[in-house]
């Protein structure tokens, strides 16, 4: 079987997006024959002290999560590119490093974007959830 081609986000601005819209995207390089759902998830509220369940752990829930749009594989929690009701737009990408991957369940990339949408009201608000997420939990893959 061939290698998967990357994948790649892009990002159209007005002019260059009609009507003031601003378009947003991504290819996935997931197998061809694996399922992809575009899921909605309305805003919530939630108990003080519950939890979470990600992919493989489970974190500490926030107070309320926003409406957010994921695209994801279907046997994962988390999400592979999505947009929440505030307009953040978070797509994962892949990337090699030559650190060693940890020994331990943690976070998947994609369970962060999914974490950054839920909880970031604004683009900085998201990425300071991934920054803490990461230094609390650790990533996995």
């Amino acid at each position: 079987m061939a290698a998967a081609p990357p994948s790649y986000c892009f990002v159209a601005f007005p002019p260059r997006a009609k009507d003031g819209l601003v378009v947003f995207g991504k290819n996935s390089a997931r197998p061809r024959d694996e399922v992809q759902e575009v899921v909605y998830f309305s805003a919530a509220d939630h108990e003080p002290e519950s939890k979470v369940e990600c992919t493989y752990i489970s974190i500490d829930q926030v107070p309320r999560t926003y409406a957010i749009m994921i695209s994801r594989p279907a046997w994962l929690w988390g999400a592979e590119m999505g947009a929440n009701e505030h307009g953040v737009c978070i797509a994962n990408e892949a990337i090699n490093t030559r650190e060693p991957a940890a020994e331990i369940e943690a976070l998947l990339g994609m369970d962060l974007v999914r974490l950054g949408l839920e909880r970031g009201e604004t683009a900085k608000e998201a990425l300071d959830v991934i920054v803490s997420l990461l230094e609390e939990h650790g990533q996995g893959g």
